[in-house]
């Protein structure tokens, strides 16, 4: 504090802070020594305990002058270190005693000169520093004061806040700024306001814009316009043929979805293929019930449709499914007539049952083909055996070489027999001294005609003369085609066995196509589900809005920053 001249000092001594109300008091007691002519200046309370005011009055005659209180620094200083500060509470003064431009020796003299300055080092911001002063006021009108000052009423703010402020004295101009700084506060307020309502109006017109008539319409659409369609549910099975004698591969999966599989996912593919569209055109006219003037303009079929329209059409009205853990095959056929889906889906029906038939049919022909043709060349040459048989039989006049054989061999054995008896006969005469010349020689011709009809039946059995041939050969011929005839035999055999198999494996192959839930025409529409629908929109009318306007957020962020 700079001294005046001939300045006299009065030392007050108080061991509290000044308050407003201490201020006030001092004040009383100094105007009552002061003279009452004499202008005075102003009191300023600084925080610290143990503070001494010090008084200074220009003489006897003169006013007194109240300056800072003032302590010395000593003082000042030791109150600072009885006070227990923390290091951050001290690194905080001196950041802040820098941001006033201050030059503190220390940490503890930063504090001090803060509190000197009328600044609490260590209140938190508040939200009115974040509000940036007008252009023309002067930034020194705006110091920040935090601790305790002496006020007057017409000092206080004013609780009016309009276009003209009540104005404040001319000797404190702050009054005047906090109420500026509260209309600028209270037209932030009203910019927040202003702008949340109008994005609030914004959102809630592209909400009714992009979901809400969206929705209203789809709404109406199938309240009021869709046509009632009648869907007829039908549930089959394909089954195969039991094997008398699986493998255990076969065994394991006998019996199960596993086994008709793919047939099953086949017969799903045709019954929905163009094929079977076309089918159903040609024997219920399926085009011609969907192009009908009854039909919405939304399912209608326009005249004169294309196949690759009416395919559509019939893409989302015949739902046909494969449960591949039970085997059974789904189908729902929808229609504007409940009579007609009927038709449709036992027409359906009638087609899937022609395709299990084609699915084995090549298979079971080509076993039967073959097996059929194996048995057809083996009977063939079974008979082309026979008839060797035969042709040697009756060009040898042999029926059975074996049995022609021991007739042969029986003659020829009774023949040597009555050889051997002539002989002995002619030996029995020739042991006579004079035995009789014509009984010999007789029995010596009936020897030498058995040895020539002996001679003759041997050479029948092995000796083939002219055209004739050997009883030998003859057997040997004709034993042969018989062994032909009995490999002919056996082969012909073994192929009818074969044929009897593909037989039975073709059955096997055989699928039957068995009803579980026969189609029987509704008495009421199934479709359309008004409610389902109108739901099922107003999610996907707000999904894509959602999924816009995140995407429209996320480009605006990246082209802004």
């Amino acid at each position: 504090m700079t001294m005046k001249p001939k300045v006299r000092k009065f030392r007050i001594r108080r061991s509290s802070p000044l308050a407003t109300g201490a201020a006030g008091s001092v004040d009383a007691e100094i105007e009552q020594v002061a003279e009452p002519a004499a202008p005075t200046s102003h009191v300023r309370a600084v925080e610290p305990a143990g503070v001494d005011l010090d008084v200074a009055v220009d003489g006897p005659g003169s006013t007194p002058d109240v300056g800072f209180a003032e302590t010395t620094a000593e003082d000042e200083m030791a109150a600072l270190h009885r006070e227990g500060l923390t290091g951050r509470q001290l690194r905080l003064a001196r950041r802040l005693a820098q941001k006033h431009g201050l030059t503190p020796t220390s940490d503890f003299d930063a504090v001090r000169l803060l509190r000197a300055q009328g600044i609490d080092p260590f209140e938190r911001a508040s939200m009115l520093e974040l509000v940036v002063p007008e252009q023309g006021i002067d930034p020194s009108r705006d110091a920040r004061v935090q601790l305790p000052q002496p006020r007057t009423p017409d000092q206080m703010p004013s609780t009016e806040v309009g276009p003209t402020p009540r104005p404040a004295p001319a000797q404190d101009p702050r009054p005047d700024t906090r109420a500026s700084r509260l209309r600028e506060i209270q037209k932030i307020q009203r910019d927040i306001a202003r702008r949340r309502r109008r994005k609030l109006a914004l959102l809630f017109t592209r909400l009714t814009f992009f979901v809400g008539l969206p929705t209203v319409l789809a709404g109406y659409y199938y309240y009021e316009i869709a046509t009632p369609m009648y869907a007829t549910k039908s549930e089959f099975v394909i089954q195969q043929a039991d094997s008398q004698s699986p493998g255990a591969l076969g065994g394991l999966f006998s019996g199960t979805g596993f086994a008709t599989s793919q047939d099953s996912i086949a017969v799903q593919s045709y019954l929905q293929s163009r094929d079977a569209m076309l089918r159903l055109n040609t024997d219920l006219g399926f085009k011609a019930h969907f192009s009908a003037p009854e039909i919405d303009p939304i399912q209608r079929l326009p005249e004169g449709a294309t196949n690759e329209q009416a395919y559509k059409v019939f893409s989302s009205n015949v739902q046909i499914g494969y449960d591949p853990s039970e085997g059974i095959v789904k189908m729902e056929v929808v229609a504007a007539s409940p009579e007609v889906s009927a038709q449709w889906s036992e027409k359906l029906i009638e087609y899937a049952e022609q395709q299990v038939d084609n699915l084995t049919q090549r298979l079971r022909a080509d076993q039967m083909q073959g097996a059929m043709d194996s048995f057809a060349d083996a009977e063939a040459k079974m008979m082309a055996a026979q008839r060797r048989v035969l042709e040697l039989q009756e060009q040898l006049g042999v029926l059975d070489p074996t049995a022609e054989t021991g007739g042969v061999m029986t003659q020829i054995t009774t023949f040597e027999v009555q050889l051997q008896e002539k002989r002995l006969q002619l030996q029995q005469l020739l042991d006579n001294r004079r035995p009789n010349e014509a009984r010999v020689d007789g029995v010596k011709g009936d020897i030498r005609r058995l040895e020539n009809v002996i001679a003759t039946l041997r050479g029948q059995l092995t000796d083939g003369t002219g055209s004739v041939s050997s009883l030998a050969s003859i057997s040997g011929e004709l034993r042969m085609a018989e062994v032909d005839l009995q490999t002919r035999t056996m082969l012909m055999q073994q192929s009818l066995q074969q044929l009897e198999t593909a037989r039975i494996e073709a059955n096997r192959q055989t699928r039957y196509l068995s009803m579980g839930v026969t189609p029987i025409p509704p008495d009421e529409a199934t479709y359309p589900r008004a409610f389902e629908n109108t739901l099922l929109a107003f999610l996907i009318f707000s999904g894509v809005y959602l999924m816009i306007s995140l995407t429209a957020s996320i480009l605006r962020e990246q082209v802004s920053a």
